[in-house]
């Protein structure tokens, strides 16, 4: 069955860089963001790897925990690590996966069945489409799911914003509108009614539209 946003997200148990996890058990009542890569020592897989240990704090502090994923032992991530802190100065303290019989990768539909069930001689391009970044709900189903080509070093700052906006929806039932930021208006979302939206934002609301209706952000 093909995977999408609304999806529960496949479970499973692996190995990672601190220790075996059962994955809907170690994300318990929170958020996740799950990114995968094709190989170790890639180029752009490294500064997104240093960079994102920057920010981890930031998701943190919304309740939402950060797992990588890698298609190969982790073994080979553990020496990756350290080349991560000496190219960007990110010390990576969030778990990365071990994925060398490409199990996960195939459950999350990164790799078909046909790809085997050994990373060993496997290249980068074999493994090009494990590039996706999973948004998880602490509900276990999948809010968001964003792919890139190898050759394209994901931002990370839109998936912080991309996730203040499910966030938001699951609180409040509102919507972001394009290119919204934090602390700026949303829209209240179509299935809620004008009498419900009287009492959820009972200051009111700017119609532009009758389906276009627009209230500050909630800040609770």
């Amino acid at each position: 069955m093909t995977l999408s946003i609304g999806s529960k997200a496949p479970d499973f148990i692996a190995q990672t860089t601190q220790g075996q996890i059962r994955f809907h058990e170690w994300l318990g009542d929170d958020w996740g963001i799950l990114f995968s890569h094709p190989k170790d020592f890639t180029p752009v897989c490294t500064t997104e790897l240093g960079y994102l240990a920057r920010l981890a704090p930031e998701f943190a502090s919304r309740n939402c925990k950060v797992i990588g994923l890698s298609v190969d032992p982790v073994g080979n991530h553990e020496r990756w690590l350290a080349d991560i802190k000496a190219a960007t100065g990110g010390d990576v303290t969030y778990p990365i996966i071990g994925d060398s019989d490409l199990k996960v990768a195939q459950a999350y539909e990164m790799l078909p069945a046909s790809a085997g069930d050994a990373s060993e001689g496997r290249t980068a391009a074999d493994n090009q489409t494990v590039r996706t970044v999973y948004l998880i709900g602490p509900d276990k189903l999948i809010k968001a799911m964003l792919s890139y080509p190898m050759s394209s070093g994901r931002n990370f700052d839109e998936v912080m914003r991309l996730l203040d906006s499910c966030q938001l929806t699951a609180r409040h039932k509102v919507a972001t509108p394009v290119n919204w930021k934090w602390g700026e208006d949303v829209i209240i979302v179509p299935a809620v009614s004008d009498d419900e939206a009287r009492e959820r934002f009972p200051e009111g609301w700017n119609a532009v539209t009758p389906y276009l209706r627009v209230v500050p952000q909630p800040r609770d």
